[in-house]
């Protein structure tokens, strides 16, 4: 065997080192991302003041992907991989503990308040001049 055949031997095939690549990304993407779930991600620190504990509670997203590629043919090589990944969290309430009762409350987002109210308003508006036009355009029939 000569060393040219030994060398190519000991190399993985290119569709081999982009797999490869792709797979160690996403491993060490969700050793990163996996070690940051924990439950004080979710739940922060408490905080006590004047005899009231307050735990803020959050939703979080972890998420991640990658890919991986490779050409083959007579003219053509090529290799690929890429990846990536990211977190989300939104504090959605906390926990307040007062007197041994624990009660949670949430955050509401305020858009929620008035954006909700109008556009159930907005419906009602709109769908009573549109039920009117219909009997209007009914009762004028011959």
């Amino acid at each position: 065997m000569t060393a040219a055949h030994e060398t190519s031997a000991s190399t993985p095939p290119p569709e081999l080192g982009a797999v490869h690549a792709s797979t160690t990304l996403l491993e060490r993407l969700a050793e990163k991302l996996g070690g940051k779930a924990t439950v004080r991600a979710v739940y922060g620190e408490p905080i006590t003041a004047d005899g009231v504990t307050v735990v803020p509670v959050a939703r979080v997203s972890f998420g991640f992907g990658g890919g991986a590629g490779h050409e083959s043919g007579a003219t053509r090589s090529g290799e690929g991989g890429g990846g990536g990944g990211g977190v989300d969290a939104r504090p959605v309430g906390y926990i307040e503990i007062k007197d041994g009762t624990a009660v949670y409350k949430p955050i509401r987002d305020p858009w929620a308040d008035i954006a909700l109210p109008l556009a159930g308003m907005l419906v009602g508006i709109v769908g009573s001049k549109s039920a009117r036009a219909l009997v209007r355009k009914r009762n004028r029939r011959p």
